[in-house]
């Protein structure tokens, strides 16, 4: 009963900050105070982007003075579904039914620029078409908050992530004036995620790719350059071309999994087999790998994963999300398998 009401407490708190971050108005923006410009941090981050990228100190005033504080996005941040929720919920909320026919008929909309794509660097395109399932809905909701106003926020008032933020928010400053951005109009989402595949700034300025060859890199309604730039992050992690993502496993014995938080490859099979953790099909014993747990409603189901769901975990640093983005994205073959009646695309695990 107590873990019950555990869990509808959670998740009744999911909803009230979720709730409160709708509220993204012009109007609503408009009415917030505005950020103190002479407080310490905020002074010196704008001395070092003046020395450092060139800025002009009297613009870069201006600009961040017109920044609001979002003090919701914060809570969202420290009380995000990945946090919140045991997996069985989480995965309820993303592997759906409307979800896996959305994604399906994304897929064949796109086939012909998805396709190449992750054939040329070894992505399966399953994965990257459940990768937009899970972010933005297949690029519907690529966020409605101003960038400049959550990046200020997460920077200098959200003290866990702050050096993380001010990083992210030099970054954004010097993608709009490289990629011709509107500071002042961009939004995203509430993390500071942009564009379909939602990048932060720093990604978009590292990973984001041109393959369309228009004028300026857009990942918001450029398919070509987003499935590129999300296919190159995938593979600049460390994608393994035909390695597997993860295996069923069955416990002789009781044994450790992963905890909640960041996903470490802290094993081998040979590792886990020792341990008493079988696992399935023919994986090589030196392959590295972690046990992880999903809860259930009425048990826990492990799983071995590998480097490829470390390198899902880049994307988001939450078992749950590396795990749903793994079964949508078989949900996705096996259902486009159908809708074609045929055989699946040509495997590229």
């Amino acid at each position: 009963m107590l873990e019950l009401l555990r869990r509808r407490l959670a998740k009744g708190l999911v909803a009230c900050v979720l709730l409160a971050c709708t509220a993204t108005g012009a109007e609503t923006e408009k009415e917030l105070p505005g950020f103190d410009i002479q407080r310490p941090a905020i002074a010196a981050f704008i001395d070092a982007a003046v020395a450092r990228d060139g800025f002009s100190h009297a613009e870069l005033v201006t600009l961040l003075s017109s920044a609001k504080p979002r003090p919701e996005l914060t809570a969202a941040m420290t009380h995000s579904i990945e946090k919140t929720l045991p997996w069985w919920q989480y995965r309820a909320r993303f592997v759906t039914a409307g979800r896996i026919a959305g994604g399906v008929r994304f897929w064949q909309e796109h086939r012909a620029l998805l396709e190449p794509v992750a054939l040329d660097e070894g992505v399966p395109p399953e994965i990257l078409v459940a990768i937009l399932g899970m972010e933005t809905n297949f690029g519907e909701s690529t966020g409605s908050f101003r960038e400049l106003d959550t990046l200020m926020t997460l920077a200098f008032d959200f003290p866990a992530r702050g050096a993380q933020y001010r990083s992210e928010l030099r970054a954004f400053l010097l993608l709009a004036r490289e990629a011709g951005l509107d500071p002042l109009a961009t939004r995203g989402s509430y993390a500071g995620a942009l564009g379909a595949p939602q990048f932060l700034p720093s990604s978009y300025r590292r990973f984001a790719v041109n393959r369309s060859a228009a004028a300026r890199i857009d990942l918001w309604t450029d398919w070509a350059d987003i499935f590129a730039s999300m296919a190159r992050f995938l593979h600049a992690r460390g994608w393994q071309q035909g390695a597997p993502i993860v295996a069923d496993v069955r416990l002789a014995k009781r044994a450790r999994p992963a905890a909640s938080g960041r996903l470490i490859l802290n094993d081998t099979v040979a590792g886990l087999e020792a341990k008493g953790v079988h696992v399935a099909g023919h994986v090589p014993a030196t392959t590295a790998a972690v046990l992880v747990a999903a809860e259930l409603e009425d048990h826990i189901s492990y799983r071995a994963g590998f480097k490829n769901l470390h390198v899902i975990a880049n994307y988001n640093p939450s078992i749950n999300y590396a795990l749903a983005v793994t079964d949508l994205a078989r949900e996705l073959r096996e259902a486009l398998a159908r809708d074609l009646k045929a055989s699946p695309p040509t495997d590229l695990r």
